[in-house]
């Protein structure tokens, strides 16, 4: 099968290729999925398991892209609540070959069924970007209804579906961003919007939750901002700087079958929209993930036509 592979961690996504792997093997409780899209997170090629397996030995060439949409095409032995022809989407496994690929193995409890109305593209654009927004918000923010969340990067992948999470769940927005940012955080739901090109973060105000994908001095100026027994969340880096009152939370996304299911059933039934700036063949993902010539939002490799 075809793959985009990467052996130079030096070289960043850069150094992605497409090469030609073996059919991958289905292990207890795996499905098969033949992939038709695949989403990539830049910063995954700095990840351990991209480079080593569970037991630190080096797995390089690795097929990178945990993101996937596609359908059950085997099941390893044991493997239950899937079939095959089934239409799947959700996370590949960190320590394992990804999904920019024709084939990729993945463990059955990471992936959910995809309902026939909602096209691959869009699917592969919500697993890491929905379960990080409503994990983000809820699990560990403990966002409820009449609160108010800052919400940093509001206009990109994560931060746009925390935005629509949140106004469903009858919370306030603030969203920050650059200047080219404003008309998009006012479609996803944003009640207020700092441009942080010209305004100064403090004048956000406060908020019970502020949630942070950016990391650095955004993340530790925005300590101060939340509110008496409020949560700051970031999965850019662990916070040096705590809020006086409050928790401050790092975290990590987890698979989640059942709120992917109910994640696409919200793009499904238009209570949520997934940003994808462009969609590019497998062939062209080593250039169009590259630095220079990446879309500024989400990039969806189309592996496979529907």
């Amino acid at each position: 099968m075809q793959a985009i592979t990467v052996r130079d961690r030096e070289a960043g996504p850069d150094g992605l290729s497409l090469t030609e792997r073996p059919y991958p093997h289905a292990a207890e409780n795996d499905v098969v999925v033949r992939v038709h899209a695949s989403g990539f997170t830049p910063g995954e090629l700095n990840w351990p398991a991209t480079w080593t397996d569970r037991a630190g030995r080096d797995r390089t060439p690795s097929v990178p892209g945990h993101e996937l949409s596609g359908v059950v095409a085997g099941l390893g032995y044991g493997t239950t609540g899937l079939t095959v022809g089934q239409r799947v989407f959700g996370l590949a496994d960190w320590a394992r070959d990804g999904a920019l690929a024709e084939y990729v193995a993945v463990e059955a409890r990471n992936l959910a069924p995809l309902p026939a109305d909602v096209d691959h593209v869009r699917a592969a654009a919500l697993p890491i970007s929905g379960l990080t927004a409503w994990q983000g918000l809820f699990d560990h923010g403990r966002l409820t209804a009449g609160q108010t969340v800052l919400i940093h990067g509001v206009a990109g992948a994560v931060g746009s579906i925390a935005a629509q999470l949140a106004r469903a769940a009858g919370a306030r927005v603030i969203g920050t961003g650059r200047s080219a940012d404003r008309e998009r955080a006012a479609a996803v739901g944003a009640d207020t919007f700092l441009d942080l090109e010209t305004g100064k973060l403090e004048d956000a105000g406060e908020a019970d939750v502020v949630f942070d994908v950016i990391g650095g001095d955004i993340l530790e100026r925005s300590a101060a901002l939340v509110r008496a027994g409020g949560t700051l969340v970031t999965i850019a880096q662990p916070p040096k700087v705590r809020p006086k009152d409050g928790r401050a939370v790092f975290f990590v996304v987890e698979p989640d079958r059942a709120r992917l299911a109910d994640l696409a059933a919200r793009v499904r039934d238009g209570r949520l929209t997934v940003r994808v700036d462009a969609v590019r063949p497998l062939a062209e993902a080593p250039v169009a993930l590259a630095p220079a010539t990446r879309a500024r939002g989400k990039t969806i490799i189309r592996v496979t036509e529907d």
